[in-house]
């Protein structure tokens, strides 16, 4: 990560912050949202001038220190914090391996051992590598591997995800924090320039810098052939392949949402 990705993203984080909610006045002659970078270096325990060139580029070697202080001056959640960390090249990047390309045998097996859930393995991309009968009939409607270029450049996936900004947002942030933490994946990079290139939609989400992995998500599909299907997805780390998750998602027992996966996994 460069010294311009550490600055974008503590501009955003400043813009965030809401005066009030740190013990300072608001109002005044503020011309911005959020905080002014003095307070930043006040609340952060650094000098004005240390921060501005941070936040500016000029400022290469932050020590932890100064990253602990900037971290709770803006009041950052652990996967912010770890964001923060990885793109002042204090965190080591996973080594990339053959492991994200692939999915273990033993893995496809649990796949299927969820036969009225659906379930799949992402890599860092949010590419699908892997999916279970049910994840296969559900998402079939898109006929597409990887989920951001679903919910971005398919014509219908506003009309099949029922909180299409909701899920569209958790998505981004989560690969936002996939590139930080995966910096030299080819695959998030041409996802991002690709993107970036063809969605405003996307653009727009990306450019708030926030970086957040999710272990629980509610989704809504509307199936052309299923109906209304709620789910709860479940997220999990898969750890022989450093990048790579499980997603499991769940309806309700006894559910019109549960007997639609059936119909899925039936038919």
């Amino acid at each position: 990560m460069s010294n311009g990705e550490l600055g974008e993203f503590l501009r955003a984080q400043r813009a965030r912050v809401d005066p009030a909610a740190v013990g300072l006045p608001g109002g005044g002659d503020r011309r911005v949202a959020g905080l002014r970078r003095e307070e930043v270096a006040v609340l952060a325990v650094v000098s004005a001038d240390y921060y501005t060139r941070l936040e500016q580029g000029r400022e290469r070697n932050p020590s932890p220190q100064v990253l602990n202080g900037i971290a709770h001056a803006f009041r950052l959640d652990a996967d912010a914090r770890s964001h923060l960390f990885r793109l002042a090249g204090l965190t080591p990047a996973p080594a990339l391996g053959a492991a994200r390309d692939s999915v273990h045998p033993a893995l496809l097996q649990l796949l299927d051992n969820f036969p009225t859930a659906a379930a799949y393995v992402l890599d860092p991309a949010y590419e699908i590598l892997a999916a279970n009968r049910v994840a296969e009939a559900l998402l079939a409607p898109f006929g597409m591997t990887n989920m951001l270029r679903m919910m971005f450049q398919h014509p219908k996936a506003g009309d099949i995800f029922g909180d299409w900004t909701a899920v569209a947002t958790r998505a981004v942030h989560a690969v936002r924090l996939n590139a930080g933490t995966f910096p030299d994946d080819p695959g998030i990079r041409t996802l991002v320039d690709e993107l970036l290139a063809t969605s405003p939609d996307f653009a727009t989400i990306w450019s708030d810098q926030t970086a957040r992995g999710f272990s629980r998500a509610y989704k809504i599909f509307f199936h052309p052939r299923a109906g209304r299907i709620e789910l709860t997805y479940q997220t999990f780390d898969v750890r022989a392949a450093a990048g790579l998750q499980l997603l499991v998602g769940t309806a309700e027992p006894g559910s019109p949402s549960a007997a639609a996966l059936e119909l899925l996994a039936t038919s």
